[in-house]
């Protein structure tokens, strides 16, 4: 397990660093709120995905390999969801009025979006197929990659939304705020369809 763990560390990294829905998500929130106020949305990203993983790797791929059907709903779900919270991004209030009429996702919403997120079923389902083996405790490695994931996830979110918090500075007019929320919307959407493509 040891020489798979550079490899498995490689992959989270590039799999949870890259443009996707959780980091368009906290990148716009980052923008829109504040680093301060991202952070739980950033800890439920991480215990959520986290929390996925073990639990594929312990039992839902069984479940879904008999009930192919449950994943099928979970992502047509999951696309509703973006397509959403991509909406609600594009339209988010002028900046005098977002601290009002808006917040960032809690820690429980985060932590759920990953269950309907296709991009984190994807990773994770990767994840797992590709460092675990019949050689190994099959539990073990499945903690290992989710403890993996779990410590790269908070890092790579958290630069996100600084990197969103810096572009929030310049954002000072209504018109530059609805354009970067658009951008932002627009980013999510094009995600989902780069997924289904």
């Amino acid at each position: 397990m040891l020489s798979v763990l550079l490899p498995m560390f490689a992959f989270a990294i590039a799999s949870t660093g890259t443009p996707g829905p959780n980091n368009i998500m906290v990148m716009a929130s980052g923008a829109n709120f504040g680093y301060w106020r991202t952070i739980p949305h950033m800890l439920g990203i991480a215990l959520g995905f986290s929390g996925m993983v073990v639990a594929l790797g312990l039992g839902f791929s069984q479940l879904f390999a008999v009930y192919p059907q449950v994943h099928e709903i979970l992502k047509w779900l999951g696309t509703a969801y973006l397509l959403f919270l991509a909406w609600k991004i594009g339209t988010a209030a002028k900046p005098e009025d977002a601290q009002a009429k808006s917040a960032p996702l809690t820690f429980v919403q985060a932590a759920l979006f990953q269950w309907v997120n296709p991009k984190a079923w994807m990773v994770g389902i990767a994840g797992l197929t590709a460092f675990t083996s019949d050689e190994g405790n099959y539990e073990f490695q499945t903690l290992i990659i989710a403890g993996v994931f779990l410590a790269v996830s908070f890092p790579l979110s958290s630069f996100w939304c600084s990197f969103g918090t810096v572009i929030g500075r310049f954002l000072t007019s209504p018109r530059s705020l609805r354009l970067f929320n658009g951008a932002m919307a627009s980013l999510i959407v094009g995600s989902i369809v780069l997924l289904y493509i």
